[in-house]
């Protein structure tokens, strides 16, 4: 079967809203919204292609695109691969220049809109930030101090993996800890292995707890989960996790014999799956383009956000 290949950008302004557009009703999947882009000719790289079509679509200038995610799906009637790009410069005030309706959306408002299944892992790339921090057990007197140093560099999205943490030490933090990420407009998950019932944006499950469940825990706003392999990383994908860190890519302080992925291993994994992938392992902020390169969402680290 022929797969039609698309290079689309997820076009970012200044204000942090993002452009999607109407389809044309007699188009396929005609009157949903989706981010902007086209088909990629013969011959063409995905990266010229999205200039091409963004120039055609909406007469702006990209002056830079980074890979965010890639996208195959399956339609009854058509197999598609998408390369997302995300663009957040670029020259030119945006218009729709082929008749189509086109919007800038906050991106907590995307479920107002009906896209298509396909756009799906694309909206939860589009809200994810580049850096996952990991909080790791210490002593309780210094989780508030790293929390707001992590906090204080503009990190949105953290886990707080207190493992070995006495429950009454992890009550006590989260206390803390969750009105300050609320206040920096940041997201708070919960490491699946810690006993705790209060309120967090989200879980994020061990391998073992992934592997365990056959379906999407209820009631869990944004669910993320640890992946070493291709397996775990399909069952994953199928349970419906938002996002998962895949690691080690690279050997790590705290586990120096481990077998690490590498950079080609990890691009190798990613490609199978439609999820936002942050790289884990030896990660430090200078890894954010290779990972990105490498179709990864980003990095997730411990340390990497507190040296």
């Amino acid at each position: 079967m022929t797969i039609l290949q698309v290079a689309v950008g997820v076009i970012k302004n200044f204000e942090g809203k993002i452009l999607i557009s109407r389809r044309h009703e007699s188009s396929h999947q005609g009157g949903l919204w989706e981010f902007p882009g086209g088909k990629i000719r013969a011959l063409e790289t995905p990266e010229f292609a999205l200039a091409r079509e963004l120039k055609e679509e909406l007469n702006i200038t990209v002056t830079l695109a980074t890979p965010l995610i890639t996208v195959n799906h399956q339609y009854p009637d058509l197999a598609v691969q998408i390369k997302v790009f995300l663009v957040d410069q670029f020259l030119g005030e945006a218009q729709g220049c082929e008749g189509q309706v086109i919007k800038w959306v906050t991106p907590s408002d995307f479920e107002q809109y009906d896209f298509p299944a396909a756009n799906q892992p694309i909206i939860t790339a589009a809200r994810l930030p580049p850096y996952y921090a990991i909080l790791d057990n210490i002593e309780p007197t210094l989780l508030l101090s790293n929390l707001q140093k992590i906090l204080n560099i503009g990190v949105k999205l953290i886990q707080a993996r207190l493992k070995n943490l006495p429950a009454a030490d992890v009550t006590k933090f989260i206390e803390h800890a969750y009105p300050l990420c609320e206040q920096h407009q940041a997201l708070l998950l919960m490491n699946s292995a810690v006993d705790y019932a209060g309120t967090v944006d989200g879980l994020h499950l061990t391998g073992r707890h992934l592997m365990a469940l056959e379906q999407r825990p209820e009631n869990v706003k944004l669910l993320a989960a640890s992946c070493h392999n291709l397996e775990q990383l399909r069952h994953a994908q199928n349970l419906g996790v938002d996002f998962v860190v895949l690691g080690p890519v690279m050997a790590t302080k705290t586990h120096p014999g481990a077998s690490s992925l590498g950079w080609t291993a990890f691009t190798e994994l990613v490609a199978r799956i439609n999820l936002p992938v942050y790289a884990l392992g030896g990660m430090t902020t200078d890894c954010l383009p290779i990972a990105r390169q490498s179709g990864g969402q980003g990095i997730a680290a411990v340390r990497a956000f507190l040296d």
